[in-house]
């Protein structure tokens, strides 16, 4: 391609075009850093200086100045949400959806802002009105977001499952969310007698989640309350297939119904084929208290031992130590009782249930974890049991 002699006379045209462009712009940045109050430029030199308590102050002062910087309204009540002073984050985004110069998008902003600091101060009714004017914006799936946790705190389950259908549809989380609203309405339910309501929770907690342990073990609970032990044995047994690592929240249900039948031997060789297939710490305390009460102190002693043997766990031996306290002749009780004394004083510690999601740790099991809000969370084992094999 040939050079052409014109382009040596268009450079200096562009090397104008762009000075005057940049004169423009420096114009334009010094006419807006003079229209900012002097206390917000003072405000930012505080946070540069990492002092940002200075910083707050400077703001709030540039506010007052001014009372069009709407984006530092914004600012300025995220960051007293942050800090947990949610009084003044409320007063904040209050006076911005009070003023009658926003405009919609800037007004929805103010209102979820305004939500949010309702949420985090506990006030769950004012919250709740902020988020059900939300509904139908462009924040709609923001505000029911927010409306599902704060029905799930105030236990207001049926409102949950509209909240929860009208959201997009997440997989397996989002039934699995839904079933355990259903259960809890259900387990309401049995509570107060009402069977029939119960059964139609429980049926519709199965469909949306079809492995859904709690809904079986419901399912028991209602056939047990209705006097029908064979169809709650039929319902409990269901866990095995869908979940058995929840087989040692039914162990109990499952030998009180074979007790009330007569066939309390039948349940045991049940447990006994589930302790050998699933190792659990609570299914060995179930089936322990069992044989102690049916077979003796002898055969409880030689359960635990045999599997202690076939899976050792700190926790393990700390029930073999109970157990051998029951057997063991006076003169040794005094020793076995130190050394149970100093295994149990730690296994206190370690024994709990934890949370996959989270990690906080509980003595009790959860359907809900207290910490995070995930259901079904809380693997209903002790995640801490120490393996003592070499």
């Amino acid at each position: 391609m040939e050079f052409e002699l014109w382009w040596l006379l268009a450079f200096p045209l562009f090397f104008a075009l762009g000075w005057l462009a940049a004169r423009v712009d420096i114009k334009h940045l010094v006419k807006e850093s003079r229209a900012l109050p002097r206390t917000y430029l003072t405000g930012l030199n505080f946070l540069l200086n990492e002092q940002p308590d200075k910083a707050i102050d400077a703001f709030i002062e540039a506010v007052k100045i001014d009372n069009q910087t709407v984006e530092l309204h914004f600012a300025l009540g995220s960051l007293f949400r942050r800090r947990g002073e949610t009084d003044r984050a409320i007063r904040m985004h209050q006076n911005l959806v009070d003023r009658n110069d926003l405009s919609d998008e800037q007004r929805q902003h103010a209102l979820s802002e305004l939500g949010l600091d309702f949420l985090k101060a506990g006030l769950l009714d004012r919250a709740e009105a902020v988020f059900l004017k939300l509904r139908d914006t462009r924040l709609n799936d923001f505000a029911l977001k927010n409306l599902l946790d704060i029905y799930q705190q105030e236990k207001d389950w049926r409102k949950a499952i509209e909240i929860a259908e009208a959201l997009p549809h997440e997989g397996v989380l989002w039934e699995k969310e839904v079933s355990n609203f259903h259960c809890e309405l259900a387990s309401a339910d049995i509570a107060n007698s009402r069977f029939d309501e119960a059964l139609g929770s429980i049926t519709r907690a199965l469909e949306m989640n079809r492995k859904s342990v709690r809904a079986s073990m419901l399912l028991g609970d209602l056939h047990a309350a209705r006097g029908d032990d064979q169809a709650a044995l039929d319902a409990w047994k269901r866990v095995e297939s869908q979940n058995p690592v929840y087989l040692a929240l039914v162990a109990e249900r499952l030998m009180d119904a074979y007790r009330r039948l007569g066939q309390l031997e039948q349940g045991m060789q049940l447990l006994r084929s589930y302790l050998e297939q699933y190792a659990s710490l609570d299914l060995l305390d179930a089936l322990f208290q069992w044989e102690l009460q049916k077979e003796g102190p002898q055969a409880a002693y030689q359960l635990v031992r045999d599997e202690l043997r076939r899976n050792p766990t700190l926790l393990g031996l700390d029930k073999l130590l109970e157990a051998a306290l029951l057997t063991a002749p006076v003169a040794q009780r005094n020793d076995i009782e130190l050394v149970k004394g100093l295994v149990h004083g730690h296994t206190r510690r370690v024994a709990r249930y934890r949370c996959d999601a989270c990690g906080f740790k509980a003595r009790q099991f959860y359907w809900r974890c207290p910490a995070c809000g995930g259901w079904e969370t809380y693997p209903p084992r002790r995640t801490e049991e120490f393996d003592l094999s070499p």
